[in-house]
């Protein structure tokens, strides 16, 4: 992968696979996992392919990193 390619993809996105299921990632990583816009990732949570964030703070929304991985399996088998 070229190193301009590699600087676009977010570090979360890169090494997701490492994370801890207990860790928590922003809309970026979910785009890029779900490869889709901010649009469809919100319409996947309404529909409930996707899981509901959390807020942390008023400006600061993050997904579960294990519930992630749960709905990303739950479609690779459908």
């Amino acid at each position: 992968m070229s190193e301009k390619v590699r600087e676009n993809i977010p570090e979360t996105l890169q090494n997701f696979d490492q994370l801890p299921d207990s860790a928590s990632v922003r809309l970026p990583t979910v785009r890029g996992l779900f490869a889709c816009s901010s649009a469809s990732v919100w319409r996947g949570v309404k529909a409930g392919r996707i899981p509901k964030p959390r807020k942390l703070s008023p400006r600061t929304t993050c997904w579960n990193v294990g519930e992630l991985r749960k709905a990303l399996n739950q479609s690779a088998h459908q």
